[in-house]
């Protein structure tokens, strides 16, 4: 699926691009979604001339804030019912009980500190609406952590495509790269457990 970021970047455009990140960020059946990949692609993709860096950037921002906002109300409305039902494809008790026991950790900064952990990013606002999280609160951490990861993943992958000579030789490693250090809180947190039942 990582060689074909790209050609789906290319193919579905800003629209594409804002579909994920708002559906990773907050639907709970968009944790399987390659948030951090995507952004990197696409500002890479943005250093070539196929998209406008100031307009990926405005928009993955605004689907990053949106798309938490909006896991925060389903949290809150209908949260508790969703997470009494049974594992299946779209569902699974283990990945909010990782996600619970982040937001715990960590109170509001999780949710800064999400953004950059595929699927504890998605549920951690649905988390943040079952607990009641005052709104004003859980926005202006919800803002603070689109930003940085709307905007700085981005950057990062148009700063390396301009930087880098033939960049495209690099893009797929770069990206496994960070689908590797995307992954490492989680790694280690199992890795924690592993050793704690030992």
């Amino acid at each position: 699926m990582l060689p074909d970021l790209s050609s789906l970047i290319q193919t579905f455009g800003y629209i594409g691009i804002v579909a994920v990140v708002f559906a990773e960020s907050g639907l709970f059946f968009g944790f399987f979604l390659p948030g951090d990949s995507l952004l990197f692609t696409a500002g890479f993709l943005a250093s070539q001339g196929f998209l406008n860096i100031f307009i990926l950037i405005a928009l993955t921002t605004t689907a990053a804030i949106t798309g938490d906002s909006v896991g925060y109300w389903f949290g809150k409305k209908v949260g508790p019912f969703i997470f009494s039902r049974p594992d299946s494809f779209w569902f699974s008790h283990k990945r909010v009980e990782d996600a619970s026991a982040f937001f715990a950790k960590h109170g509001p900064k999780s949710l800064v500190l999400a953004r950059f952990i595929p699927a504890v990013r998605t549920f951690t606002p649905i988390l943040a609406g079952v607990g009641q999280m005052n709104y004003r609160t859980f926005l202006t951490y919800n803002v603070i952590g689109g930003v940085l990861w709307g905007t700085g993943l981005p950057i990062l992958g148009y700063f390396l495509g301009r930087l880098v000579p033939h960049p495209d030789r690099y893009i797929i490693p770069i990206v496994l790269i960070i689908v590797v250090i995307s992954m490492l809180p989680i790694l280690r947190e199992i890795f924690r457990k592993k050793k704690s039942i030992s």
